[in-house]
């Protein structure tokens, strides 16, 4: 129980529960361990604590994600560092890795995700998308290529080559 004295001179009584041994209401919010999850597969781990500070999620006390604090969750919940070499030996890229692989524009990609066409991963509404090399390599994404390209009439330019395209057509 506590009393609270105010200055003119009452009192205040408030029946408030003790939190018991073992108890801890600063546990990180699920769907932040999802994210990191998801990340730690295509990113480093101070990129990780800012893609889930950008977002407005904070630690389970409330402070902003640094990347010791992003270390010390994966490796509590035993999530496995990046790497470069296993997100190479694994397939795992990016929007634009994912779109580059297959020939059509980083929009073309989500769009067709976002319509259920393809399958990907989007951890945090405002962080990268997840895509995995194998789902890159179906026929669903082949036939999304194909479509784009008849739709725009020319064989598919890379962003970093569509200077050099442009240039040759003048």
């Amino acid at each position: 129980m506590l009393v609270i004295h105010w200055k003119g001179g009452l009192h205040t009584q408030i029946r408030v529960p003790r939190r018991r041994r073992g108890q801890n209401s600063t546990h990180t919010a699920p769907a932040t361990l999802d994210a990191v999850r998801g990340l730690a597969r295509i990113c480093p781990d101070a990129f990780i604590a800012n893609m889930i500070n950008r977002n407005g999620l904070r630690t389970g006390r409330g402070n902003f994600w640094t990347r010791e604090r992003v270390t010390a969750l994966r490796s509590h919940h035993e999530i496995p560092v990046y790497s470069a070499e296993q997100r190479t030996r694994d397939g795992w890229l990016n929007l634009t890795e994912a779109a580059r692989l297959i020939g059509v524009s980083a929009r073309t990609l989500r769009l067709a995700v976002e319509r259920g066409e393809l399958a990907a991963e989007h951890p945090l509404a405002d962080g990268p998308w997840i895509f995995n090399r194998q789902t890159l390599q179906a026929n669903e994404a082949t036939e999304l290529a194909a479509r784009a390209r008849a739709r725009r009439g020319s064989p598919a330019v890379p962003a970093d080559q569509q200077l050099l395209f442009d240039q040759s057509m003048t």
